[in-house]
Formats: C-alpha cells, sequence, structure tokens
C-alpha cells in the first residue's frame, strides 16, 4: 500500500465512521481495563453479558477484591478461560490497592505489571481511556494490515510497529478502532466482503481481485460474440 493510499485509507473510514467507539461496555478505567483483560479469546459480546452482572457488584477494585475470586468465577463462567481470568481480575485488583491507590496506572510497564495484563491490553487502556496514539494489534487489525498491505508482519508486535510508522498521526488515536470495526464486519476472516468494501480501491487485495475480475472480463468478451449469451458452467454432466 502506497503512502497515497494509506491517507485515504483512513480518510474514508473516518468519513463512515467520525467517532468510533470500543464495543466493549465499561462507565470506568477499571471497568475498562477489566473488561478488557476478560475479553482475550472472548467476544465483546459475550465480555459485555457477563460484566453487566460482575460491574453491577463489583465496579471497583476494593468491590472486586471483597466480591472474592470464587463469587467472581461463577459470574464470568460464560467466557473462555473463566478460571485463570477471574483468578487474574482478582489479584490484578488487590496489586491496584497496593500499589496504585485502586486507580489504573497510565504507564504501559504499571500496567504490563498487572497479571493478565499484555502488549494488546495495556495498549487498549493507554487508548482508549487516556487517549494515547497506541496501537492495539488484536486478530483483526492483524488480519486487515496483512491483507490490505496496510502493515506486514509475522506477528503482533511487527504490525503495530509499522502501524506507528505508517498512519498518519491526524489518524493514529482513532485507527485501533477503524481497523478493529473494519475487521469484524466487512474485511472478516473467511468470507472478507471485498464487494462492498469502501477502502477496496485502496487495499492491495483489493486492487488484485479488480484486475483479476478485468481479466475475467476481458476473456468473456473475447471468447462469446456480442449477441451472444455465455453459459453457465452448473458442473452437471451432459
Amino acid at each position: 500500500m502506497q503512502r497515497s493510499d494509506v491517507d485515504a485509507f483512513f480518510a474514508i473510514l473516518q468519513a463512515a465512521n467520525p467517532r468510533p467507539q470500543t464495543e466493549l461496555e465499561y462507565t470506568s478505567v477499571f471497568e475498562l481495563l477489566a473488561a478488557v483483560l476478560l475479553s482475550a479469546q472472548a467476544t465483546d459480546v459475550g465480555v459485555n453479558k457477563a460484566t453487566r452482572r460482575l460491574f453491577a457488584l463489583a465496579p471497583t477494585p476494593k468491590a472486586m477484591v471483597a466480591l472474592g475470586e470464587e463469587r467472581v468465577t461463577e459470574l464470568i463462567r460464560t467466557i473462555g478461560l473463566f478460571r485463570t481470568k477471574a483468578k487474574n481480575l482478582v489479584q490484578t485488583c488487590r496489586l491496584l490497592l497496593q500499589h496504585h491507590d485502586g486507580q489504573v496506572p497510565r504507564c504501559r510497564t504499571a500496567l504490563e505489571a498487572l497479571p493478565g495484563v499484555g502488549r494488546k491490553t495495556a495498549n487498549v487502556v493507554l487508548n482508549v481511556a487516556f487517549g494515547e496514539p497506541t496501537m492495539a494489534v488484536d486478530t483483526h487489525i492483524f488480519r486487515v494490515s496483512n491483507r490490505t498491505g496496510l502493515a506486514t508482519g509475522r506477528n503482533p508486535l511487527q504490525v503495530e510497529l509499522k502501524l506507528l510508522q505508517r498512519v498518519p498521526a491526524a489518524y493514529m488515536v482513532d485507527a485501533h478502532h477503524w481497523l478493529i470495526l473494519h475487521g469484524r464486519y466487512v474485511c472478516t476472516a473467511r468470507a472478507p466482503r471485498c464487494d462492498v468494501c469502501c477502502v477496496r480501491q485502496h487495499c492491495d487485495t483489493g486492487r488484485r481481485l479488480a484486475r483479476q475480475e478485468a481479466r475475467q472480463e476481458a476473456r468473456q468478451a473475447g471468447r462469446f460474440p456480442a449477441a451472444a449469451e455465455p453459459t453457465i458452467a452448473t458442473g452437471e454432466p451432459r
């Protein structure tokens, strides 16, 4: 993807969705941290269903510790890896109380020192809660970045570092939301919806498909007379 395509790519995504938001439900920085921690290998819909009950009982680190690991485990049982996540969440709350006065730190190192909080989770919190220009590379962003040619890489860190270099500053704060939503609803893993993609003309894969379609149309135009209708193959024996 050329530099001119990168600018146009994000300009189109911005025009379609000027104020992108995370689909995780939260009312505080702590709830955001907890929701993102619970979201690994789970859908936002599934996490929201569980956290509505959880946050009603424990909206703060102190309340979460008081609720206890066993009760937290019961409340998030519908989420994948719920036992490990419950343990990490309660321990994270204890550390927030012990070292950060119950507040979520605005520091990558401090965030990544919390149980269950990796680079991706830290990036989400820094970006969504504090407006930092970070790039949280999940499976959607990894796929979209490689498929479009925006930022190719063999692992999430490589893609993240390339995105930080390539995404224009004007789009950086919202870029990870646009890429996630695009991957979730349009540039899907198994059946990408290239036919309705608004940025297809700026995507390496989209342009390659357009060239293939043009060649196919040219071959068909040369194969059949103008007045004749081509026979559609049915796969059935004659």
